[in-house]
């Protein structure tokens, strides 16, 4: 995504385009894989150490929440992040190696209305779990 594109998105999405935020999306969207919170504060300070862990961390969570990035929630470990690029995709999780890796997309029948009671539901995506390809065969071995 070029740097225009970049601030565009921010912008349209109610953001400000700080330096800061700028640099975790534009790191986000060079990514194929899925950084936790930690690697991604390394990476932007590593080009520019003026962020505090904090200003990552809430950065993070404002692109969140404007729906520029998803978090992936993870059981036991750190929350990874992706910025999707083009085609939405659901993930599959590693128990072993904890490697997160996209699912081509597919729609997700919505709950009926009457189950929901009065929540709002925003979206519907699917976290597969299990032994991805590297850590399966290994299990066999045993």
């Amino acid at each position: 995504m070029d740097p225009d594109a970049i601030k565009r998105a921010l912008v349209g999405s109610g953001l400000r385009s700080t330096p800061q935020r700028y640099a975790v999306m534009a790191f986000l969207m060079e990514q194929a894989g899925h950084p936790t919170a930690a690697e991604i504060f390394e990476a932007v300070n590593r080009v520019d150490p003026r962020s505090s862990r904090a200003t990552i961390y809430n950065n993070l969570r404002d692109l969140v929440q404007a729906g520029l990035v998803r978090e992936v929630a993870m059981e036991g470990r750190a929350a990874r992040f992706d910025a999707p690029q083009g085609m939405r995709h659901h993930h599959f999780i590693c128990d072993r190696c904890g490697n997160v890796e996209d699912v081509d997309w597919y729609d997700v029948p919505r709950p009926k209305a009457a189950s929901l009671g009065k929540r709002v539901l925003r979206e519907c995506e699917l976290i597969f779990r299990g032994l991805c390809a590297k850590c399966a065969p290994r299990r066999a071995s045993r």
